[in-house]
């Protein structure tokens, strides 16, 4: 089994996932909950409009953002709807295994804590070209994060876009079309009146939400099972096919080089996804950037505990009933559909129509994140500093932003509707792989390794992006299942092992070769900032 394409065919399902209920009463629940999100958070942009009068508060919300919500817009920035309904469909495919992306996403959270938050408040201010570019070229580097950020950006868009597609034309009876059109709507809406204020606190309630949904879930699954984990454990292996197998890792890659590929996509593409590191940005001071880091940390942490319980108790409450059941023995809508199917077995429609309501709403606010950090890779790096060598005003510079933001939501409904039905779950793939192979090491280095040149980042990022995008094409997922192809040219589904690695010795190797270009000024200017951003933390 594709363990990827698992994961991500949420993006893919016919969503004919409310055969089982009467639609109506069920549809009508979740469009309540669904347009209280949606009047709420337009009521909180109209006023977020209001304060967003320059680029400090488009971009990184005044820095006003407390540590404690910050860490809810990272985690609702974060937990997707592939994250819920993804990981719950597989462990209720797979059990332990199914654990494997939430733990390679949390492993992720640690590098971010650690290494690069408070350094990226203390060099940057609204994209993490700001904190590169301190001492390498900026006209290079910052076209390398903006191509690298953009492609991200449209790869995730994209995947998102279809999903919320989907789910949107199921509960409102619209069609695909229309159903695209508004998601791009309301997302451009958010980020060109509200900028970074009105994305912040989308994030907030969208997260606040969906830990709600999943923690009354898993209750209701607990509580069934007389608050008894052993007991739920033990239903499982009773019912599941695969018995005791589910309670062991090893059911869905039993290739250690393939496992060690995907695990590397995950926490290293994790700490290089544009739009979660500018959110280190929104915060005053780099204490709070930490503090942040460690809240989302425990938000997402908690939330994978969940969709762990949620997994199981799937497999107890759906396994063998007709009423979620299809007549192959398969799951109504597929794997990825657990958690929706559940919370109809455990709180009828209601329910149902909450947790449907508050996976479109988690779709929707992570499109907006997104659109916000491929508005500032086009109106601050592209704009500012390359096209106009950062002798533009303030002005222009948010206007640029702002037709971004309108530019991005047309391309992302445009290809929202093109890709119907397609399988898009590579981009997804490819998202992460980019972000780990181009955007991280050139962060990574250029915090940490004094003798990055400016070419060394240059030359270097782009053969991993590269390198990580041909490796995509060439494997399996693609080559195979989208072109067709008998055999994949490039034998594995994850190239993170490879990319990456040719990223850091590329960089390193053209670092070499180009000593001369290593500038004594930048290099005493990047350790010059170093020493105050410290010094300001010590005080």
């Amino acid at each position: 089994m594709n363990l990827f394409l698992s994961f991500t065919s949420l993006l893919l399902v016919p969503f004919d996932t409310f055969a089982f209920s009467e639609s109506k009463t069920t549809n009508n629940y979740a469009i309540l909950t669904f347009l209280i999100f949606v009047i709420t958070t337009l009521i909180i942009t109209y006023f977020a409009s209001k304060k967003t009068k320059n680029k400090d508060s488009f971009y990184a919300a005044g820095g006003k953002i407390t540590g404690l919500q910050n860490g809810l817009a990272i985690a609702g920035d974060y937990m997707s709807a592939a994250s819920f309904l993804g990981i719950s469909g597989l462990v209720f495919f797979s059990g332990f295994d199914g654990l494997i992306y939430s733990i390679g996403f949390l492993v992720g959270w640690p590098i971010i804590l650690f290494l690069l938050a408070e350094k990226l408040k203390n060099l940057g201010r609204y994209t993490f070209a700001d904190a590169t570019s301190i001492r390498l070229d900026q006209f290079y580097i910052r076209i390398l994060s903006s191509v690298g950020t953009l492609l991200t950006i449209l790869l995730y868009l994209i995947a998102q876009m279809v999903g919320a597609g989907g789910l949107i034309q199921t509960l409102f009876g619209l069609s695909y079309e229309s159903a695209v059109i508004i998601i791009g709507s309301l997302m451009i809406i958010y980020v060109s009146f509200g900028g970074m204020i009105a994305t912040t606190w989308v994030q907030v309630i969208k997260a606040i939400l969906l830990l709600f949904g999943a923690t009354i879930l898993a209750f209701m699954v607990l509580k069934v099972n007389d608050y008894s984990i052993s007991k739920l454990f033990n239903e499982a292996t009773t019912i599941h096919r695969k018995g005791q197998d589910i309670l062991f890792p090893g059911q869905l890659i039993d290739e250690p080089l393939s496992a060690i590929s995907l695990g590397m996509a995950l926490i290293f593409g994790t700490a290089g996804l544009p739009h979660i590191l500018m959110r280190f940005f929104t915060v005053p001071d780099a204490r709070s950037a930490k503090i942040s880091a460690a809240y989302a940390t425990g938000f997402i942490g908690y939330f994978y505990i969940l969709t762990f319980i949620i997994g199981f108790g799937a497999i107890v409450l759906l396994t063998n009933n007709s009423n979620y059941i299809t007549t192959d023995g398969g799951l109504i809508g597929s794997n990825n559909m657990a958690a929706i199917h559940l919370s109809h077995a455990v709180g009828g429609d209601i329910f149902l129509g909450f947790i449907s309501a508050v996976a479109f709403a988690t779709i929707l606010a992570v499109v907006s994140g997104l659109t916000l950090a491929g508005a500032s890779a086009i109106g601050h790096d592209l704009y500012a500093y390359v096209i106009c060598r950062g002798k533009t005003s303030e002005k222009k510079e948010i206007f640029i932003s702002k037709i971004s933001t309108i530019v991005l939501g047309i391309i992302a409904i445009f290809l929202g509707i093109i890709f119907e039905g397609q399988n898009v779950a590579f981009m997804v793939g490819m998202a992460f792989a980019i972000a780990a192979s181009a955007n991280f090491p050139i962060l990574f280095l250029s915090l940490y390794w004094k003798n990055l040149t400016s070419k060394g980042a240059f030359y270097g990022g782009f053969i991993g992006l590269l390198t990580a995008a041909i490796l995509v094409i060439l494997g399996p997922i693609v080559w195979v299942d989208i072109l067709g192809n008998a055999n994949p040219i490039f034998p594995y589904k994850y190239p993170a092992l490879f990319s990456i690695t040719a990223a850091f010795i590329s960089i390193f190797l053209f670092s070499k070769i180009d000593k001369e270009s290593l500038s004594n000024k930048h290099r005493k200017l990047f350790e010059k900032q170093f020493y105050k951003s410290y010094t300001n933390i010590e005080k």
